[in-house]
């Protein structure tokens, strides 16, 4: 192939870059290259709003061809929370043809080495960056999430995620040298001399199953990961949010062809509708490398079954907030109405169970009760989403009958102390729109247990009495251990208390955020220095993004010879 963008050409472009992303992760200082504003967009080749709305509104109804190889069908069928049919059909794969493709090209994007594979990863990063704007509707109208969060979580937050992995993919690649000359002195005989020759090697194909809710958030990670590391990447989508991953690959498919290497190192598979082939893909022996966002029981269908393959995933967990004491009430109850409301509650790092105790809890505005507590936040949720234009901007839509489901039925787990209400959204009157629901719980009653240690995925929280501090803390451990948990939350002004639940969060492998009172939320990270998940308790086997997260999608191959 011909290069249209030579090796000097890309690191001449993109070396700054990875350098300062590698800075970042080395200080965990804030740093990103990717604008949150829709207004910073429009310039030097970027799409601006309307271009970007323009460009989404052209693949409605459209054929997406990749050009891969082995396409046997085109399938598609996605139907926006708000309403809207998409219409865009994808290419559907022989595996049987695609797949010897894909490993056809890792020889040469092997040989190219770390800094060329970071820097091509970089150049697919920056032109889906100036694409953000149309990215932004693509995930709005395949997760739910309203436009904003669409915009941010979905375009500059994910790019951020994206070249984190690239940063950490570099780094534990370098960290051994190319080469090394060996010398053993061997006293009065001539020493022993080596030259030695260190390649990383990928592993195999990656595959990467997308999520519903955060296709490119949670998907990018996995993606660059493997790709930056030398292998080549399939990408799964979930079959109601292609349409991202989709054009994920489109770009990453041009960058590669203008590099001079071969497109088929990032493919997609889509599939029919309940054809369900992300176990078939998963069993396959060119599978090296298995990426999962989503349920627990596949994820944990994967781990078991897919042996073959080094298994990353990120599965649910019971996310805790531990209410104590606080020096600032009001500050608290907003905090926490904004986590629970965002994006109806379908990220996988919501709280669900809000524990206080039953005799109350200290404020700076006196003594609360545990009723007075939670009819507070029942009251801070209300108002937050009192005006349905605001509302609808923050909650989004519904993703999926599931959730709308688990959100009714949760009424009739306990006492309610704040309902669900339906709100209209006069842009999309087929989007189905519901605020979160509060239900109190008694934590010493067995049945109100079954509740609040089962993950209730959705705008649905749970108000949980406690008898004190320390049991508080006990069952904050043991819901971790039991469930896993993403996040973790506490409110407290005893240092005591803060103590013991930042032990039972360390010993446990658990984040955790204390005292949010601003502009900062328990369920949300920023790349390059949070840590999205640990891999340390059953929420998740890995952590978005760190070296474990990297380094195991190669190995490194040494060739000696005598010097």
């Amino acid at each position: 192939m011909t290069a249209a963008l030579s090796a000097h050409e890309l690191i001449a472009r993109h070396r700054s870059t990875l350098d300062q992303a590698l800075e970042a992760i080395r200080t965990r200082a804030y740093w990103s290259p990717h604008p949150e504003h829709p207004k910073a967009y429009g310039e030097n080749g970027s799409l601006d709003a309307a271009a970007g709305k323009a460009a989404f509104d052209a693949l409605l109804g459209s054929r997406l061809d990749l050009g891969q190889p082995g396409t046997d069908d085109w399938v598609g069928g996605e139907t926006s929370p708000y309403g809207v049919d998409l219409g865009v059909t994808y290419p559907h794969a022989d595996l049987d043809v695609l797949l010897p493709a894909m490993k056809a090209g890792q020889r040469a994007w092997r040989d190219a080495g770390a800094e060329q594979r970071a820097v091509v990863c970089l150049e697919i990063l920056k032109r889906i960056s100036d694409r953000t704007h149309e990215f932004a509707h693509a995930v709005m109208h395949t997760s739910g999430q309203a436009f904003m969060m669409a915009f941010q979580a979905g375009g500059p937050h994910a790019q951020d995620r994206g070249m984190e992995a690239v940063a950490y993919a570099y780094v534990e690649q370098v960290r051994t040298p190319d080469n090394a000359a060996w010398t053993k002195p061997q006293g009065k005989r001539d020493p022993l001399a080596m030259n030695k020759q260190f390649t990383p090697v990928p592993r195999g194909i990656a595959l990467m199953i997308g999520c519903n809710t955060f296709p490119t958030w949670n998907g990018y990670p996995g993606l660059f990961a493997s790709l930056a590391t030398g292998n080549a990447v399939l990408v799964k989508p979930h079959p109601r949010a292609v349409l991202p991953l989709a054009l994920t690959v489109q770009v990453a498919r041009e960058v590669l062809t203008e590099a001079g290497l071969d497109p088929n190192l990032v493919a997609l598979a889509a599939e029919r509708p309940g054809e369900g082939i992300a176990k078939t893909l998963a069993l396959r022996p060119e599978i090296r490398i298995i990426d999962y966002t989503g349920s627990t029981e596949f994820g944990d269908w994967l781990e078991a079954n897919a042996r073959q393959a080094q298994v990353y995933t990120e599965k649910a967990g019971v996310n805790t907030v531990v209410v104590h004491s606080t020096a600032d009430y009001k500050g608290m109850l907003s905090n926490l109405a904004f986590s629970l409301s965002l994006y109806s509650g379908q990220m996988c790092t919501t709280p669900q169970n809000l524990l206080v105790p039953r005799e109350g809890i200290t404020t700076d505005q006196g003594p609360k009760s545990y009723d007075e507590v939670v009819a507070d936040l029942a009251k801070s949720v209300d108002g937050l989403l009192g005006d349905d234009a605001r509302a609808n901007a923050l909650l989004g839509a519904i993703v999926n009958p599931d959730v709308k489901a688990r959100l009714e039925a949760a009424s009739g787990l306990g006492e309610v102390a704040l309902a669900s209400r339906e709100i209209t959204n006069p842009d999309f009157p087929g989007a189905v729109v519901r605020t979160p629901v509060i239900v109190k719980l008694d934590g010493a009653k067995p049945d109100d247990e079954a509740a609040y240690m089962s993950e209730c995925f959705g705008p649905v929280s749970f108000a949980v009495a406690v008898d004190s501090a320390t049991d508080a803390v006990e069952l904050l451990r043991r819901t971790v251990r039991e469930k896993g948990a993403m996040t973790v939350g506490a409110y407290t002004t005893d240092a005591e208390v803060e103590r013991d639940v930042q032990e039972a969060c360390l010993e446990e492998a658990a984040q955790l955020s204390l005292n949010l009172t601003g502009g900062v939320y328990v369920n949300q990270t920023a790349a390059f220095s949070d840590f999205h998940g640990s891999g340390g308790n059953p929420a998740a086997s890995a952590a978005l993004c760190d070296g474990a997260f990297v380094a195991n999608r190669f190995r490194v191959v040494e060739v000696r010879r005598d010097a």
